[in-house]
């Protein structure tokens, strides 16, 4: 009776237990559901950071989803203005270069129909170029109107006219680009054939120039042209390629040909002595940003890889060759993510692995965050 009694004592103990251990269990279970997110990045530090904080320093996220990424190759290339956005002014006689009352510098903005220099004329030895000019249309005048009299009278050839005829034609000529052009203190005035800047000024005060001679160049730099080294390994490539994305030497902005009205004007068929193929673009420089003749990399898009992952350049943080970004957790928390590279296009950058669908990225001041996760303003710890 003694050892029944104690049997059944146990069994009530082991059956207290067994119902508490099942409490605790279902207690620990519903603890872990409601602290899912913080445990998925257990052992990282998250940056707290208060909205009004984080908009201060420019934070900006977005929600990563599978998506279309356009493929590029990387080149170089150059910038140059397009054809007919610039003209050469050209000496049109000899003479002595004076300059207005403006100083003139490459550079200098300039209207159309504006002087721009003195070509002077009156100390050569064949005197004022306008004055013989002037002179030598007016003799040609009066004798083609005596010869149209002497025509009619039946006193010369047709002829004789046609010679005098031609004669005072091209003296005309000869006035029509001078003589309009004559300055009163004697010489040529070279004008502005459109609205624009000078550029390439190839004289100075007081140098001798010859007729034909390039004087400087006046270039309105609105419509530019993109010619860039496609390598002739990817020659497959090229029917591809509709459009560009590129960088200037002396500023971190990326330009889209999309964004700037351009168009591709044309490739190579054949590649040149470097092994590399033109390919040629059109587009407009809004707010005269980009500067003719300079050197660029560039990135011509190609074709699109589909349901992919991407994130923008500036969402990247590089320490020694590895790549990184912050993911928003919830309103106030980050943590930096190490990600895996795949394809870049300039603008965005394909990412296979590292990050998952639904991922909320950094996209513009990583850096800044990433210098602000260093100072006590931003304490950082484990959930």
């Amino acid at each position: 009776m003694k050892k029944i009694y104690l049997a059944g004592m146990v069994c009530t103990y082991l059956l207290a237990a067994c119902n508490s251990n099942t409490k605790e269990h279902d207690e620990h279970d519903h603890e872990h559901e409601g602290h899912e997110h913080e445990h998925e990045h257990e052992g990282v530090d998250e940056i707290v950071l208060s909205p009004e904080k984080a908009a201060s320093i420019g934070i900006k996220t977005k929600i990563v989803q599978p998506e279309d990424f356009t493929e590029a190759v990387k080149v170089s290339g150059r910038v140059f203005s397009a054809q007919g956005d610039e003209q050469t002014l050209v000496a049109t006689t000899s003479g002595v270069v004076a300059f207005t009352t403006t100083a003139f510098t490459e550079g200098t903005p300039i209207r159309k129909g504006q002087p721009v220099l003195t070509l002077v004329t009156s100390k050569l030895p064949d005197g004022d170029v306008a004055i013989r000019t002037r002179i030598l249309y007016e003799k040609a005048q009066s004798e083609y109107q005596r010869a149209g009299d002497l025509l009619k009278a039946h006193i010369i050839s047709e002829k004789e006219y046609n010679q005098v005829k031609a004669d005072y034609e091209t003296a005309k000529a000869a006035f029509d680009a001078i003589g309009a052009t004559a300055s009163t203190n004697g010489g040529i005035v070279v004008t502005s054939p459109l609205n624009g800047f000078l550029k390439n000024l190839n004289v100075k005060e007081g140098d001798y120039v010859a007729t034909g001679q390039s004087l400087a160049t006046v270039s309105q730099n609105s419509r530019l042209t993109l010619s860039a080294e496609l390598p002739a390994k990817y020659y497959n490539q090229l029917p591809l390629i509709r459009t560009a994305n590129f960088k200037t030497a002396y500023d971190n902005r990326l330009y889209k040909l999309d964004e700037l009205n351009g168009r591709l004007v044309s490739y190579a068929r054949s590649a040149g002595t470097d092994a590399f193929i033109p390919v040629t673009f059109e587009f407009d420089n809004r707010g005269s940003a980009i500067l003719p003749g300079g050197y660029i990399e560039a990135w011509l898009l190609t074709s699109p890889i589909p349901n992919t992952l991407s994130v923008p350049v500036s969402s990247l943080i590089e320490e020694q060759g590895i790549y990184s970004v912050f993911i928003q957790i919830d309103e106030e928390g980050y943590v930096k993510q190490e990600v895996k590279l795949g394809a870049n296009n300039g603008a965005e950058v394909q990412i296979v692995g590292g990050l998952k669908p639904g991922d909320n990225v950094v996209t513009q001041a990583a850096y800044q965050l990433k210098l602000a996760s260093a100072t006590s303003a931003l304490p950082t710890h484990h959930h």
